[in-house]
């Protein structure tokens, strides 16, 4: 059984974590640097952007973890550490201090940087900070906030999930933080996730079960359809709930992936929902699917619309968006037999039967689209596959936002 549980990346046991300020943002009441650490060395796989242009960390992390193991993690915020022409060397640096500050050798440490692309980094304010942060790490909720905290660039609200569940007749944790608000598009979103296990299992298998969770996760959400350079989701597992290691498939395995996939979900409905400038989440739901892959384009396609994005920010049910989507999308469906719902807290309006509209309220359907979670119902109604996908409302303060995020 599943159960929700408190202190995101420090739920559970062994891990410690940190975030301050020192000095790479401008803002003094911004934390800019987070520190994430295991008690143990521990089994550790990553996945990363699809963008050609990649920031440095990210090729220090596959080196770092090539063995397959880690022990900690350290993210600035304010600077993403991409285009720069020394930025392996400074990554490599930020490991380093880890090192000195944490006694965790650098090749065991994970690096991420979050911001602006091209300019320069300094490791000078990192290193003035690394004391300060290392001796600040704590577990349990104050520690996870505080680098949950650290990570963030636009986010409006901090990012912390965490769960219970069994596997080998122990109780296991698995907690993460996120980062994400713009820049945020399928095919690894434009985001930072940093996910840790006190669940044993081996490298391989965690590598296994993070490559299957994202085809329904993040590949799943969009904001505004642009891949960041940076983007990365890492997981440490240090095996301290003691179960037996997970080598293997089986009950064990699918109880981890079934943890995993509570808060993966969850976070991808934090970051959608703090989508830069957005008003509301919208969660596509796509049922009676052909097969899978139907199901997530058709999804995907219908949170990626721009038009449709912009009917929900004006609360305005113009399902015709919906169905354009769904013929653009490349999937081969029968246009006929397409149902179309929208539904929220306040209750729900059908709008389209069979490929065609049907008489509707056009005041309910301002009232069900006016709550800040929609979610639009696609019934294909040819199969028994499904899939969700997650985005949000385009608003005036989306560009806003962008028209000045690097001054």
């Amino acid at each position: 059984m599943i159960q929700k549980a408190e202190g995101g990346v420090c739920a559970p046991k062994g891990f410690k974590a940190n975030g301050i300020h020192c000095g790479i943002r401008k803002n003094k009441t911004k934390r800019d640097l987070a520190l994430i650490v295991s008690e143990r060395r521990a089994s550790a796989a990553a996945v990363y952007t699809t963008n050609l242009v990649k920031g440095a960390p990210i090729a220090v992390t596959k080196a770092h973890i090539a063995d397959g193991y880690a022990q900690a993690m350290i993210c600035n915020s304010g600077n993403a550490n991409t285009c720069n022409a020394d930025g392996v060397q400074i990554a490599e640096g930020m490991c380093a201090l880890v090192e000195q500050a944490a006694g965790i050798p650098a090749g065991d440490v994970i690096v991420a940087s979050t911001g602006v692309i091209g300019q320069p980094l300094s490791l000078e304010p990192i290193a003035a900070g690394m004391k300060e942060l290392a001796e600040g790490l704590s577990e349990g909720p104050e520690g996870s906030g505080r680098a949950a905290a650290a990570i963030m660039t636009t986010d409006t609200v901090a990012k912390e999930v965490a769960c219970t569940f069994s596997a080998g007749g122990r109780t296991c944790t698995l907690g993460g933080i996120a980062k994400g608000s713009g820049m945020i598009h399928p095919n690894m979103a434009t985001m930072l996730v940093f996910l840790t296990t006190d669940a044993a299992i081996a490298p391989e298998m965690l590598k296994k079960a993070i490559l299957a969770d994202i085809q329904d996760s993040f590949h799943m959400m969009s904001v505004d359809g642009d891949t960041s350079t940076n983007d990365m989701l890492s997981i440490m597992a240090n095996g301290m709930a003691g179960n037996a290691e997970i080598t293997e498939e089986g009950e064990d395995f699918d109880a981890f992936c079934a943890g995993l996939q509570t808060v993966t979900r969850q976070l991808c409905r934090i970051m959608a929902k703090d989508g830069e400038g957005a008003t509301r989440l919208i969660e596509c739901h796509v049922n009676a699917a052909p097969d899978k892959t139907t199901a997530r384009t058709v999804a995907k396609s219908v949170i990626c619309s721009t038009l449709f994005k912009s009917a929900v920010f004006g609360a305005d049910a113009n399902w015709g968006r919906v169905l354009c989507a769904i013929g653009y999308s490349g999937a081969s469906v029968d246009v006929t037999k397409i149902d179309v719902d929208f539904v929220s807290g306040s209750g729900s309006v059908a709008v389209c039967r069979g490929g065609s509209g049907i008489p509707f309220s056009e005041e309910k359907a301002k009232e069900v689209l006016s709550d800040d979670e929609i979610q639009v119902q696609i019934g294909l109604n040819d199969g028994t596959e499904s899939a969700v996908a997650w985005g949000c409302d385009l608003t005036y303060d989306y560009v806003k936002i962008n028209g000045d995020y690097r001054t």
